[in-house]
């Protein structure tokens, strides 16, 4: 057979189409913004001191916070360490990356008249909101083949035994293709076509292949205990730019407001490999824009005690997915490796994060330093895929696994002469209800700036534990993977007025 090159375009419209899940929901509604490093020194906890470009995408009314025109830039070295416990077998991962992850400028303009409006300034700032960068491996004995993956679609789904058969002269591919043109169902006949074409299941009489209207399936696989493999890379990230627009009336009131442009750019791929000599390979390209909006004000009680209150619009999301498979055993048919060459192009969907509350406090010591703590909320029950009619079981699932979760985040810092000694802790509660899925965050952060008068240079290093409970797979091969990941940064920022 020939080797067919061909891009596939699957007209669906039903959300279970493809796999999304809770975990993408997350991965898109979840922001860490890793910020200049004095932001990151204090944990994010700045949302009451503005001053800085990245405390901008906490609290708007930050810009208003600078008595002139500012510019700066951050580079990041990022390193995540995961420990993977798969059936009692530990295994461990690194990854390593430096990037530039923050940049912008405030323009500060300053009122000429007695007006009580002070000061306003106009802003853009670019913020890297998320890291996706990172890989894992496990490897363990189970009890659960890889066979029930493909099992329970044919459970969960009639699927005719003649959809799954080449017809006259078709090639592989193009079949694979053709089935996942099937309105509604095209995923799940796609894996299923995977699964007896990969030669993991048969008919239930595997006697009798001409019957077409069989709906019954067995596994052909045999090994239990499975020795099994699993390792998963991901890059990418989701990042933000933020247009500004601040101002301060009299001398003790800030108010501010983002609009935001947001976009994603996320790559995955999966794979997975059992002693029966089953090799299953999954990959995905997510890309996406959206917009939200922030209000924010910030109000002085004393010349020493400030307060701010700011709000996060959800994330409107456009979504666009491509996947493509592959699978080979001992018993596949020769020509399955060119299903590789499918790239199966989804219809775009609709992604609404949740909004979010902030409530911060500071005290600023004079000259000799401060103390800040923000605290933030944000309800994940409200993340919600669109159009809603095509995702109700998913919606529902969300609403019913995911809960409220919190954010408490202190810093600190102390000044001597030029030189500023800083530090920060933050604690994330999961946003499970059963706080197993994905764990509390707890993090810790500690820096050093110095200032040469209108440039300053900071340097800081934070890291924040979490651990992760996750399914190999969404269906029938449902094992965990227990997984405690550390992510480890030092961020260098240099920034100067204008």
């Amino acid at each position: 057979m020939k080797k067919l090159s061909l891009l596939f375009i699957g007209v669906f419209s039903m959300s279970n189409i493809y796999a999304q899940d809770i975990s993408d929901a997350l991965r898109y509604s979840q922001d860490e913004i890793q910020g200049s490093a004095r932001f990151r020194a204090l944990s994010g906890a700045f949302g009451a001191l503005g001053g800085d470009l990245s405390a901008v995408s906490i609290n708007p009314a930050g810009s208003a916070v600078f008595s002139q025109s500012h510019a700066s830039f951050s580079l990041i070295s990022a390193d995540k360490n995961n420990t993977a416990n798969y059936f009692g077998n530990i295994e461990k991962t690194n990854d390593s990356k430096l990037d530039l992850n923050q940049g912008g400028a405030a323009f500060v303009f300053k009122s000429n008249n007695n007006s009580p409006w002070r000061k306003f300034t106009l802003a853009i700032a670019y913020d890297r909101t998320n890291d996706h960068n990172n890989s894992w491996y496990a490897e363990g004995i189970g009890n659960t083949s890889i066979d029930q993956y493909f099992l329970d679609y044919t459970r969960n789904t009639v699927i005719p035994f003649g959809v799954l058969k080449l017809q006259g002269d078709e090639f592989i591919e193009n079949a694979y293709a053709d089935i996942g043109a099937i309105p509604e169902v095209g995923f799940k006949y796609q894996q299923a076509f995977l699964g007896y074409w990969g030669g993991i299941i048969d008919p239930l009489n595997t006697d009798d292949t001409t019957n077409n209207d069989n709906i019954d399936y067995v596994s052909i696989l045999s090994g239990s205990p499975y020795n099994q493999t699993y390792s998963k890379i991901s890059t990418g990230y989701n990042g933000k730019i933020s247009f500004n627009f601040a101002t301060q009336y009299e001398d003790n009131l800030y108010l501010g407001i983002n609009l935001n442009s947001h976009f994603i750019d996320y790559q995955q791929s999966n794979f997975f490999t059992e002693n029966n000599d089953v090799e299953f390979e999954n990959n995905l390209a997510t890309t996406g824009n959206g917009f939200s909006f922030q209000l924010g004000a910030i109000l002085k009680i004393t010349p020493e005690l400030r307060m701010g209150l700011a709000y996060d619009s959800p994330t409107w999301y456009t979504i666009q997915e491509e996947a493509s498979q592959s699978i080979y055993s001992l018993e596949a048919d020769d020509e399955i490796g060119f299903i590789s060459n499918i790239i199966n192009i989804y219809p775009e969907y609709k992604l609404q994060t949740p909004g979010e509350f902030t409530g911060s406090i500071a005290y600023i010591f004079g000259q000799q330093g401060l103390i800040s703590f923000d605290y933030s909320n944000k309800n994940y029950t409200n993340t919600t895929f669109k159009p809603e009619v095509d995702y109700t079981d998913l919606n529902g699932d969300i609403t019913n696994v995911l809960t409220s979760a919190s954010t408490y985040r202190f810093g600190g810092e102390y000044k001597v002469k030029q030189l500023s000694f800083r530090g920060g802790y933050r604690f994330e509660e999961s946003p499970y209800t059963d706080g197993v899925t994905v764990g509390d965050l707890n993090g810790f952060s500690l820096g050093l700036g110095y200032n040469f008068g209108n440039t300053k240079l900071d340097l800081t290093f934070d890291q924040a534990k979490r651990s992760y409970q996750t399914s190999l797979y969404n269906v029938g091969l449902i094992d965990t993977v227990d997984i405690d990941r550390v992510n480890s940064n030092v961020t260098l920022s240099l920034s100067f007025n204008i």
